[in-house]
């Protein structure tokens, strides 16, 4: 039996607990910072743009940081990389708890983002290596994938009971115990794997992705706050440079950072475009849901955490749903069939108004992510496949990286057609007792509209937030229908593009004997346009 017939045991899956554990709680880190923020503020008395870096910190690091950190674990061992990144996860954040001054909690937060950028590449790669039948790779990508969209949601769910009882800092701790955990466990649990003829690393490509990574979601990270500008568009041009320089590179570089060859083919850069889509309209929409339930129905940060549970509890519902019928149906239909399904959700959400319950958006967005949920997990599976088990962690972080690309455009994009129906139908409806500087600051946030009416006669008050509610509604509305059209587009994309890949075996990517073999015809992309 070679390696690639081999299927996995009970030390395979053990293991893979062990990996799942770390990437919740990188997912958890990014979402933990909604509810401890109120907190932290009030004790480190940051300024409006330290504040800003502390929120973005992270984030911005990670993202940058992917594409280095997945190759450097396909070069020099990916459990190497994963346990180095656990320390220094588990280290940062014990000096973020610990921050005196918000110069401080900014310096471990980047840290933390550091260390974070090998979690996801080396833990998903990890999974590539150790588990070689297709079937048991589908469930095991689909365990990981729930870990890392469970660690979004439960985070400020845990940061708000932590915060009941204990000071800010103690969001940050929880994450020591498992890092430790992670520590022991990995020698024992994990195997190594690296290339075994990895060459020698282009480090000036290493610096030139994270320019250009960091160029360009910084500068969408500024449409999204203010709006289309010379700024933001002079990062993203600026990002969009170095890019093309580093893509410039790896076509002569002996050893690139990243395989051009693999983009050539449909089955690797079809579903990392399917997988942006989805993460964009994912991501983008949370700007709504949190300030719907929050200042529209009037929750509190705990309260409208408990209620994005459903969505969490469901989405693993979706990622088996999809594992199960993609052996008899095929991956590109189950990922178009999810795609439609989450459209169905965004089409709810079309009919949203202000007096809507929370019962209607929580039905609509558990649809939503039950369609979410198989989609990448299938979709994530369907990348590591088309990618030799050698390239499998330089695979990880694109996926990892078309994901953070997708998200920031939603969160901008969305936010900026949002921003403009809510303006728009402010200006037109708000009281008429309003003064200048009332209105403007009405105008420029539904939180600052809420605030500006707790100031006002309660009858202007009322008027004012009836106003402010609805364009938010028509603002919800509208981003639902741009949803709507990127789902059913992508999954059109999908069914027909990636179908089109598997008939000409030529274009695709090397299969692993297993797939070669037949072992899971029915499931295997290229062996079911075969077979039919």
């Amino acid at each position: 039996m070679t390696e690639e017939d081999r299927t996995a045991g009970v030390g395979e899956w053990v293991g893979l607990a062990v990996l799942v554990l770390p990437c919740v709680l990188a997912s958890m880190d990014m979402s933990v910072m909604f509810v401890a923020l109120p907190s932290l503020t009030a004790d480190l008395k940051p300024s409006s743009s330290e504040l800003l870096w502390i929120m973005d910190a992270y984030g911005f690091l990670l993202a940058g940081l992917l594409i280095t950190m997945g190759t450097l674990g396909d070069r020099i061992g990916r459990r190497r990389v994963l346990l180095a990144g656990a320390a220094a996860f588990g280290a940062a954040s014990v000096l973020a708890a610990y921050s005196t001054s918000s110069g401080t909690l900014i310096a471990a937060r980047a840290l933390l983002g550091i260390a974070g950028s090998t979690l996801a590449p080396s833990t998903l790669s990890l999974i590539r290596n150790m588990f070689h039948d297709a079937k048991q790779r589908a469930t095991a990508v689909g365990v990981w994938t729930a870990g890392f969209a469970g660690g979004a949601v439960l985070g400020p769910i845990i940061g708000g009971l932590l915060l009941e009882h204990f000071w800010w800092g103690s969001v940050f701790l929880i994450n020591v115990p498992v890092m430790v955990l992670l520590l022991v466990l990995g020698p024992l649990l994990l195997p190594e794997y690296r290339d075994p003829r990895p060459g020698r690393f282009d480090l000036l490509g290493a610096a030139l992705s994270l320019v250009a990574v960091l160029g360009v979601i910084y500068g969408v990270k500024l449409m999204a706050e203010h709006g289309f500008g010379w700024v933001p568009l002079a990062y993203c041009a600026a990002g969009l440079a170095v890019g093309a320089a580093f893509l410039r590179r790896q076509r002569v570089a002996a050893n690139p950072v990243i395989d051009l060859a693999l983009f050539r083919t449909r089955r690797f850069n079809v579903p990392l475009l399917i997988d942006a889509l989805a993460t964009f309209g994912l991501v983008g929409y949370s700007l709504f849901n949190w300030q719907f339930m929050q200042l529209v129905l009037g929750m509190g940060p705990f309260e409208s955490a408990l209620w994005s549970l459903p969505t969490f509890l469901v989405m693993p519902l979706g990622i088996a749903l999809a594992t199960a019928i993609a052996p008899r149906i095929g991956k590109p239909n189950v990922i178009a069939a999810g795609l439609l399904v989450a459209a169905v959700g965004y089409a709810m959400l079309t009919l949203i108004q202000a007096g809507s319950g929370i019962g209607y958006l929580v039905s609509a967005l558990t649809v939503v992510a039950i369609g979410i949920g198989g989609v990448s997990a299938v979709v994530t599976d369907v990348i590591l496949s088309a990618a030799p088990p050698e390239r499998a962690g330089m695979a990880s972080a694109m996926a990892e990286t078309s994901a953070e690309f997708g998200g920031a455009l939603g969160i901008a994009i969305l936010g900026s057609i949002g921003t403009a129906v809510y303006r728009s139908e402010l200006a037109a409806k708000a009281p008429d007792a309003l003064t200048p500087k009332e209105l403007e600051a009405a105008r420029d946030t539904l939180g600052g509209a809420v605030d500006t009416a707790a100031t006002l006669p309660k009858g202007t008050a009322e008027a004012l937030r009836n106003v402010a509610f609805d364009a938010f509604a028509r603002e919800m509305r509208i981003a639902s229908v741009v949803s709507v059209v990127l789902m059913a587009g992508a999954a059109i994309l999908i069914a027909t593009l990636l179908r089109t890949a598997r008939t000409r075996p030529g274009s695709e990517a090397p299969e692993s004997a297993a797939e070669h073999n037949g072992r899971d015809q029915a499931g295997d992309l290229h062996s079911t346009a075969t077979s039919s």
